[in-house]
Formats: structure tokens, sequence, C-alpha cells
């Protein structure tokens, strides 16, 4: 029996009739224990109002991101402490529905980047306002600093389009070597494959039903519906994409990426990002930013041009 539970069995008999002495020696408790009042609890009720705050503000983020908040806060924890206060404050998520997975040690992902600005993979989420209206998200990210580097909403995005904005991309960060992409129309149209051509950009046009492949960007498009597109209420277009822009903002300025060691994205590049050793694993790959395997048998750029020429010239 715990020693709380036999101060409650003290109690107890306190109540009955017995005397604080008597009731110490049958219960094994020592009579300077009785008045003891454990100071945990005080000194954890801040953090937790804290936490529920939290947990309130990002309700799709478990106890570990929001650790990372709570040391920014200044309540530096263990993980073992902040789970259980997460527990004790019944902030438990909701998990999702597992899904079949395939083991990934055979596929190696086709242009593995090495460093920032490398390779850049873009997709399209699609959702609908309250009044109707369709979304269409044209979303670009980094692979290898995670960023999200832009988020362009409308109810239509054709090959035009999506050439306007790696333009104004590549004119503020320079040209990545590669463009991932699925096999969407937009993505292999002749206008926006010449201009790949014409930037010296490669592609890396992923198989047919291997969404894999673009694994970046498919995580990425998971946490921008799992965190905005599923918990806010757009009423009109124009709103959404004032909404959309505050949470990419967000993505890459504060929100804690756990295969970035739990910094952000901007936090990364600012601190140099740079490609791991070649056998880092685990939590030093993450610090690196190498969590995807090493490129297997990698296309020289020039053969990637050729291809895209080729596709061109069908």
């Amino acid at each position: 029996m715990s020693v709380p539970a036999r101060r409650r069995q003290v109690a107890y008999g306190w109540e009955r009739g017995l005397s604080a002495r008597r009731a110490c020696t049958l219960f094994s408790v020592a009579r300077s224990a009785l008045e003891y009042r454990s100071r945990k609890a005080a000194k954890d009720a801040p953090v937790i109002e804290r936490m529920k705050e939290l947990s309130a503000q990002y309700p799709r983020y478990g106890y570990r991101r929001i650790r990372i908040f709570l040391d920014r806060d200044g309540h530096a924890m263990s993980h073992g402490r902040a789970h259980r206060l997460w527990r004790t404050a019944r902030l438990q998520v909701p998990r999702k529905r597992p899904r079949k997975r395939v083991r990934a040690a055979a596929r190696p992902r086709p242009q593995a980047p090495c460093g920032p600005n490398q390779v850049w993979s873009y997709d399209f989420v699609f959702d609908h306002c309250a009044n109707g209206q369709q979304l269409k998200c044209l979303t670009v990210t980094d692979e290898f600093t995670k960023e999200g580097l832009a988020i362009d909403v409308d109810a239509r995005i054709r090959s035009g389009r999506v050439i306007e904005v790696l333009s104004r991309l590549v004119s503020a960060r320079g040209a990545p070597t590669f463009l991932r992409s699925d096999n969407g129309p937009e993505f292999v149209s002749k206008a926006l494959l010449s201009w790949i051509v014409a930037q010296g950009i490669g592609t890396a046009l992923i198989e047919p039903g291997k969404p894999w492949q673009n694994g970046v960007a498919e995580s990425f498009n998971g946490k921008f519906r799992d965190e905005c597109l599923s918990l806010e209420w757009f009423r009109s277009r124009a709103e959404a994409k004032v909404i959309i822009e505050a949470w990419r903002r967000h993505f890459n300025e504060v929100r804690p990426h756990s295969s970035l060691g739990y910094l952000t994205p901007n936090e990364f590049v600012a601190q140099g990002a740079r490609p791991a050793p070649r056998h880092a694993t685990g939590r030093d790959a993450a610090v690196y930013g190498a969590s995807a395997p090493r490129p297997v048998a990698q296309p020289s750029l020039h053969g990637q041009m050729q291809q895209a020429k080729e596709a061109v010239s069908i």
C-alpha cells in the first residue's frame, strides 16, 4: 500500500475515534507525515495551465511538440515530465485511423537532396469554402529544409499559373537542381516542361502509383490538411488565402519540426543546414536534415534535361 493510501487510512481511523498516535502505529505511518503537503501540485499547476492553453490553440499537437513551446516560455522539462503532465491534464490527441503501409527498405527516393535549394517538390490540395467555392492549393516545399515555400490558392490553377509561382520563387531564392512532382496534367504540360528546360532545372517525375516517391510533399500536404484545412471554416476564397498564408508562415517560423531536431525550418536554415555524415542515423541524421535515404544511381542533370526535351517534342 502506498504512503498516500496509508495516510488516508489514518485519517479514516482518526474520524472513527482513534488517536493520531494509535492510528499511525496501526498503519505504519510516521506522525510527522500527517501534515505533509506535496509541493509537486503547486509546482506543476502553472505548467499544466499553460499546457492546456497551448493544446486548445494547437489541438493536433502532441506533448512532444507542446514541450518545445513550453521550453520557449521558460518551462524547461524532460520528455518524461511533459508526458506525465500531459496525461495528468488528460490532453490526449485523437489518433488517426492507421493506414496499411508498405515497407520502405527497398524503395530509395530518386534524387534525394543533400542540401538546401536542391530539390523542390510541388503538388495540389483541394478543399471547399462554406459558400461552395472550390479551393485548389498549389504547395511548393524544399525537401531538405522542409520549408513551405509557397501555397497558391485559387479556383483553377493551370500550368501557366504554376509557371508564375515557380518563376517568383526562382527569382527570390534561385533555381533548384530538381523539381519533383507527380504526373498530373499541369506538371507534364509542354509549357511547364519548356520553362523548366529554359531554366536549366532537372525534372524528377515520380512513377505512376508510387506517391511515396514524393514523400515530403505528401507529408506537408497531410499537415496542411490536418492542422489548417480540417480546423478552419472558410467563408470565402479571399479569407482562405489570408488564413492559409498565415498558416504557412507559422509552419516555417513557429512550428517545431521533428525531423529537424524540433527546430523550425527557419531556425534550421539559420543554423547553416549542412549534409549529414555518411553513416548518420536517428537523431543525428534528423539534426542534419537527412531523414531520407541517400540517392542511388542518380541520373545526371544533362540526362534529366534530355528527358524533359523529349517529352516537350512529343
